[in-house]
């Protein structure tokens, strides 16, 4: 059974700085998914991983394009970023293929919105963010880490 560690982010504010501490950490080829409901803070997370990793472009979600990429800042670390929304693939695989994300894991970090039970075929190697927003707006993160992930500190 992998272990899950939690975080309880009481804003969307603390969302968005976890996701920034996150990013500060990424490398490229590293796949997150990001799973849980409408208004559970996906979106905000990967604004902060593009802060974290120092991207370039507004992060918004990519809902009716699929697939946002985001180069490195020039002077930056280097790593660029894939935001992905699978939510319209509606679990069609070929499409997901169609979106040659492997290929992005080379150089990019590879975050994808309603991944969870799809993505995961990209790399043994990921992260499972799962995010719950509570009746107070109070977010709470799963941290589930797979493959070389569970050697790999979380912020």
């Amino acid at each position: 059974m992998v272990a899950t560690s939690v975080r309880t982010l009481a804003t969307v504010e603390d969302t968005e700085d976890f996701g920034r501490r996150l990013g500060e950490l990424l490398r490229g080829g590293d796949l997150l998914l990001l799973a849980g409901p409408l208004g559970a803070g996906k979106t905000a997370l990967v604004r902060g991983l593009a802060r974290g990793l120092g991207v370039l472009g507004r992060v918004s979600s990519p809902t009716f394009v699929i697939a946002r990429e985001h180069p490195p800042a020039e002077g930056g670390r280097g790593v660029g970023l894939v935001h992905v929304d699978a939510y319209r693939l509606g679990g069609h695989l070929d499409e997901l293929d169609d979106l040659d994300l492997d290929t992005e894991l080379v150089d990019a970090v590879v975050a994808v919105e309603w991944g969870e039970g799809m993505a995961e075929r990209l790399s043994d190697d990921h992260l499972l963010i799962t995010l719950e927003r509570r009746d107070d707006d109070t977010r709470v993160a799963h941290l589930t880490p797979h493959g070389a992930w569970l050697d790999r500190p979380l912020p």
